[in-house]
């Protein structure tokens, strides 16, 4: 591992590292936010998930998560979206290919050599940086926004028994009937679409649920709606009796303003669920 940069923040520090990913065939780029009380005991850590075109510095320095981390006592981990790099598969589309991983293991040419996103944010990124913080690894936490709130929802329903709280906003809630879904999985899993209900917040809403509450914002005046169909993720969720804290809220897009309007609720249901764990 590799230090990039590291900046005060806070009264904690803000620091952006390098690795050789072995599942990802490649170097990739995280950051740590570290609050204050890591100087004297491990914390707490969320990790937050980006979406679409995004690297892990638009979240890092537009959501305004480091303030209300830093108050809470609680890490930040902001990994990447995708490999990079000369080399490593990519499309001109901006919805998929590099930038785009979509949080799953690709099984299908030319993606399969590099994009193993899932394995990466849920195993290899996790070994690396509870051996190199001060963090605790039985209070984790995970959101994300649009992409990266599909990526949060999946995983923690999948993994529920590793995240004691998850939570998301604008998160694309049902890709196999969405063209931000249809496309990335057919082309990263291929044409069996059983395949990509492991993959789909809504099918696992269903099917299995979150042991704890769920909290969702979503912007009314969001451009991308009936491509993230949160109505379907809802409607699952009330059929099971699933506890989901679900807010649209008026005069909001998808862009990084909203995420930094709702930021300190997120980050502070978090920190709230992982002090009971």
């Amino acid at each position: 591992m590799k230090s990039v940069s590291e900046n005060g923040a806070f009264g904690g520090e803000q620091g952006v590292y390098s690795h050789a990913s072995d599942v990802c065939g490649c170097d990739m780029t995280f950051a740590v936010y570290l609050p204050p009380q890591a100087k004297a005991a491990k914390v707490p850590v969320l990790w937050y998930l980006s979406g679409l075109t995004c690297t892990h510095e638009n979240a890092m320095t537009k959501a305004g998560a480091q303030a209300w981390a830093s108050e809470e006592g609680i890490a930040l981990v902001f990994p990447d979206t995708s490999p990079r790099g000369k080399g490593i598969a990519d499309d001109p589309a901006y919805d998929l290919g590099q930038g785009a991983g979509f949080y799953v293991n690709a099984t299908e040419s030319p993606w399969v050599p590099h994009f193993r996103m899932w394995d990466y944010i849920v195993h290899e990124l996790p070994a690396l940086v509870f051996g190199a913080f001060p963090l605790d690894r039985e209070r984790q936490g995970i959101t994300g926004h649009s992409m990266g709130g599909h990526g949060a929802l999946t995983i923690a329903m999948t993994h529920p028994e590793t995240y004691g709280s998850v939570s998301a906003i604008s998160p694309i809630a049902n890709p196999t009937a969405s063209d931000w879904g249809r496309k990335q999985f057919a082309a990263y899993l291929g044409p069996d679409q059983a395949k990509w209900r492991a993959h789909d917040a809504t099918v696992l809403m269903e099917e299995r649920g979150y042991p704890g509450p769920v909290l969702i914002d979503q912007g009314a005046k969001d451009q991308f709606l009936n491509l993230l169909r949160p109505e379907a993720l809802i409607a699952a969720a009330a059929a099971r009796r699933q506890p989901v804290q679900f807010r649209l809220i008026d005069g909001y897009y998808h862009s990084y303003f909203y995420v930094s309007s709702v930021m300190e609720d997120h980050v502070r249901f978090h920190a709230a669920r992982l002090a009971e764990a």
